[in-house]
């Protein structure tokens, strides 16, 4: 039999204790190994050559290999917080366990539920009936003053940056946060009050469009900070709607706002979301929205304070699509496993993937292409989820075998959902390091042996 060809890559090969050489009880050998070898560059090179010349001796090295795969064990995963017993943000980042008496005592549903014991001075979820809308001034909005018989007063205006109706001839009108009848009767006031006029004019203000408006958004929501919200791109402005007398804000209620703000989080409460304006603070309960039903969203104006609190406990219930939740989450894929040299060739974009909200830990790791293929080479692979608890910051990793976690029948329990921002990571099953290494070291393919 001729001297096998070996590939030119660096290996790093743990020996247990094989007998080649000198070199036998427990050494790791670091070197270069390429092209055919015709003249032993070492004592252990040689010696390996020889082994290599028996069926017998490839078997060993395999079984050497199998070994040697302790010399790439990591150490065990730390975290700061108390991850392993399920006190960290969700209570599915916890260690499975094979104890069907504790499983069935702690549960993570039931961990999760009883962190967020409700609240005994709150009563049922709000009012299903949705109090009627009214159009509510804001600066740049743009509306149509109609004085009856006067030209000159009547037109097209702007609400300033102030706040106020600025009109001819006239002193300015506060309208920030005003109904449009109630500006309508400030106006006939002022008319009256500047000698314009004898008796009470008939005016008339219809909204024309409603202007973005920049708010404040705090608290429980994955991107606190200010947003605008209400805006129309030009590709979507409706011409006929334009040119038409009448407008609505949409886009510029409450609910976009926190959506807009990253959208809330799962431990969120919904229950007090709160709105300042002007020192003033009104306080909704929005529940509701998580469950389909009627529920408040008043408009906002530029300058508003919106804030959420936090109960410091994770809700499984907001875990789900709704009008204030992240509109997606965006997760960091990398898959390297084989037969995957990239994330290209495995279907992972270099930039987050997007998936829905609600999506879990399981469901992810099919996104990333980590499960499946042959059983005996890929059975025993791996996922890592890296995440951060939003309510502390505190980095938080957690690793799955995933064939073990697909097969248990309570896997919800150990079944994180992916928060934005998570990063997934797969690794391959031991069998297929294995191959690997002896790929690179020629064993496989170029001496017929196969595993």
């Amino acid at each position: 039999m001729g001297v096998p060809k070996i590939s030119e890559t660096p290996v790093r090969l743990c020996v247990l204790s094989f007998g080649i050489g000198d070199r036998s009880q427990g050494h790791v050998f670091i070197g270069r190994i390429g092209g055919r070898v015709r003249k032993p560059p070492s004592v252990w090179v040689t010696a390996l050559e020889n082994r290599l010349k028996s069926s017998a001796a490839r078997l060993a090295i395999l079984a050497l290999l199998a070994l040697a795969q302790g010399c790439a064990s990591l150490e065990p995963i730390e975290n700061s917080e108390n991850v392993k017993q399920g006190e960290s943000y969700q209570a599915q980042y916890r260690e499975t366990t094979d104890d069907e008496a504790e499983r069935l005592r702690k549960s993570s549903v039931l961990m999760n539920a009883q962190r967020c014991a409700p609240d005994q001075r709150l009563g049922p979820a709000g009012s299903r009936m949705v109090p009627p809308d009214i159009d509510i001034l804001s600066p740049g909005d743009l509306i149509d003053v109609s004085v009856s018989d006067d030209e000159l007063i009547s037109g097209k205006y702007e609400i300033s940056q102030d706040g106020t109706l600025r009109l001819m001839h006239v002193p300015p009108v506060s309208a920030k946060g005003r109904s449009v009848d109630s500006v309508e009767e400030s106006v006939r006031r002022v008319l009256i009050n500047a000698e314009l006029y004898n008796t009470v004019p008939l005016v008339s203000i219809r909204v024309m469009d409603f202007a973005s408006a920049r708010v404040f958004v705090a608290g429980a929501v994955f991107e606190p900070g200010s947003v605008t919200i209400g805006s129309v791109e030009s590709t979507s402005l409706d011409q006929l709607r334009q040119e038409t007398i009448g407008g609505r804000a949409s886009g510029r209620r409450l609910a976009r706002a926190l959506q807009s703000a990253g959208g809330v989080r799962p431990d969120a409460d919904l229950s007090r979301v709160s709105v300042w304006r002007g020192g003033h603070q009104t306080v909704y309960d929005m529940r509701n929205v998580i469950t389909g039903h009627a529920y408040p969203d008043p408009i906002l104006l530029e300058g508003d304070q919106v804030e959420i609190p936090s109960r410091n406990c994770f809700q499984e219930e907001l875990m789900a699509p709704s009008a204030v939740s992240p509109p997606g989450v965006k997760v960091f894929m990398s898959n390297l496993a084989v037969p995957a040299s990239s994330n290209a060739q495995a279907a992972i974009s270099k930039d987050t993937v997007e998936l829905r909200y609600g999506t879990r830990f399981l469901q992810g790791v099919f996104s990333l292409n980590c499960v499946g293929g042959a059983r005996l080479t890929n059975s025993n692979r791996s996922a890592v989820l890296f995440t951060r608890n939003p309510i502390t910051g505190q980095s938080i990793v957690i690793e799955r075998n995933l064939e073990e976690l697909l097969r248990r029948g309570d896997r919800d329990d150990f079944d994180p959902y992916l928060m934005p921002g998570d990063a997934l990571a797969c690794y391959d099953s031991s069998v297929i390091n294995i191959t690997d290494l002896a790929t690179k070291l020629g064993i496989i393919g170029a001496l017929g042996v196969f595993i």
